[in-house]
């Protein structure tokens, strides 16, 4: 199976507000940006945020993108930077070298093909990721939050986490107790949150628990390395504290 995606970037000044959005359906989408940054930047990271966020999928993916600086980039010239040490052949650094190092090692072990496609030249997904790389560009723009989407989840992922947590429920509904200490009628723990239902299970003071307590870090983040984390939490439909937990 071949699952394919559109990724789009968008700078209003270039630079200026920028915003990046990869597409794959209405139910698999993502998008952000920052305040200031350049139209290449906002097409690199939506290409990154599309491989972070498909992460462990062992489908090919293919990536639409109307970027051949995008395409060029990854599939020609990065080879020949990194024997130069991220140096182009004039020895003059590489532009945004993080982010094309980010998708050097997103793509590793995967299979991964990148497609041209024309822009604004009626390309569906094109088209889609385009309109909500620029719709975050004018949010970023107006000091607004802009529309994030839902993000990754593959139908096997939703089945499973689903039938997962209907399991839970009706294992735990002859034993099911409120918050405020009463019984739970069988009929509403089955549509419980699964979070209610899993309180306490990783708690390093409950009977359950076999790992040792958490060590607690503190990171300070710049506002753009906070944007960033976030952009690529709300992409994969994770918490800050899993985005970071994926990095290590």
């Amino acid at each position: 199976m071949t699952i394919t995606a559109a990724a789009d970037g968008s700078a209003l000044g270039n630079p200026g507000p920028n915003g990046w959005a990869w597409y794959i359906d209405d139910d698999r989408w993502a998008a952000g940006g920052s305040p200031h940054g350049t139209n290449n930047q906002g097409e690199l990271q939506a290409v990154l945020e599309l491989l972070r966020a498909t992460a462990g999928i062992d489908e090919k993916l293919v990536i639409e993108c109307d970027s051949r600086y995008v395409i060029d980039s990854v599939t020609k010239w990065m080879p020949g930077w990194k024997r130069r040490g991220w140096r182009k052949s004039d020895g003059g650094p590489v532009l945004n070298r993080e982010l094309l190092e980010g998708i050097d090692e997103a793509m590793r072990g995967r299979d991964v093909e990148f497609t041209w496609v024309k822009g604004h030249a009626g390309h569906p997904l094109n088209e889609a990721a385009d309109e909500r790389a620029n719709a975050a560009a004018k949010a970023y723009q107006q000091k607004q939050e802009p529309r994030r989407g839902p993000g990754f989840t593959s139908t096997a992922d939703a089945g499973a986490a689903l039938a997962g947590a209907m399991s839970v429920a009706a294992s735990a509904a002859s034993v099911g107790t409120s918050r405020a200490g009463g019984p739970v009628p069988a009929s509403q723990l089955l549509w419980a949150e699964p979070v209610d239902l899993l309180d306490g299970l990783d708690d390093p003071s409950s009977g359950s628990a076999t790992t040792a307590a958490p060590i607690e870090i503190t990171v300070s983040l710049t506002a753009a390395e906070h944007a960033r984390l976030r952009d690529r939490a709300d992409a994969q439909g994770i918490s800050l504290a899993d985005a970071l937990r994926r990095l290590i």
